[in-house]
């Protein structure tokens, strides 16, 4: 790894926590940047997780220096869907790591598509629809689960959706979000890691940017705002994606 490798990952880390701070789909950038600074498609997965674990806890950091106390309420709700999600990223992860760098990398880039278009819209607070039953919840996050420990990318959009579909406040969905996610993946960065499928140095640089974003993305969160970043986001994003399907380098 040369030098302007590591600028790349540590900026592109710092605008991606962000990002995930506030609503999700950082990995859309993390990811790619990973696989551009020579680190093959598996290995960008596993050592993307190691940032994206230190990254949720300072941001959870942040929204209490704050003094953000909806953590508190939100572990109401997070008690029922810890159990299926924690089963399900255990799955999506041993699953995922079975399969070739270049299949994961094109995987992973025609996934980015969805996910580009799903990080324009702006998370809001939907009226409430009909109760959700336990089953459904039970079904409903262990799929998010699933895909959380395999691909991670735009888990945060998805939960966000549900979450404020489900009637919770936007601020109180978001960190619930946070906690999931971090649930996600403290159960999946061990398992790339007993695989060594973590390549250390790569995943630090990107880890002190991810963190520093996360930190600052909280503030944003709270105080409204992320326009500017989330655009040189998805523009990174999107120039990304071909690197990822071949269509050059």
């Amino acid at each position: 790894m040369v030098w302007w490798e590591a600028i790349l990952l540590f900026c592109g880390g710092w605008a991606a926590g962000i990002v995930n701070a506030m609503a999700g789909g950082g990995s859309s950038l993390t990811v790619p940047l990973l696989v551009l600074a020579g680190v093959p498609g598996n290995f960008a997965n596993g050592s993307n997780r190691l940032g994206i674990f230190v990254s949720n806890g300072t941001t959870l950091l942040s929204f209490h220096r704050q003094g953000m106390t909806a953590h508190k309420e939100a572990f109401s709700f997070l008690f029922p869907v810890i159990f299926p999600v924690v089963i399900g990223s255990l799955i999506g992860s041993i699953a995922i790591s079975q399969i070739t760098d270049r299949a994961f990398e094109t995987i992973f880039g025609i996934l980015m598509l969805p996910i580009i278009f799903l990080s324009l819209r702006e998370p809001k607070t939907a009226e409430p629809t009909s109760q959700y039953s336990k089953t459904v919840i039970f079904i409903v996050f262990l799929f998010i689960g699933i895909y959380a420990g395999a691909i991670q990318m735009g888990v945060g959009l998805v939960l966000l959706a549900f979450l404020t579909r489900s009637g919770l406040p936007l601020m109180k969905a978001n960190i619930v979000k946070v906690l999931v996610t971090l649930a996600v993946t403290v159960t999946a960065l061990p398992v790339f890691i007993i695989q060594g499928k973590v390549r250390w140095w790569p995943a630090i640089i990107l880890t002190i940017g991810l963190s520093l974003g996360g930190w600052v993305g909280a503030r944003i969160a709270v105080k409204g705002g992320e326009r500017v970043i989330r655009i040189f986001m998805i523009v990174a994003a999107i120039g990304l994606t071909g690197k990822l399907l071949g269509v050059y380098g």
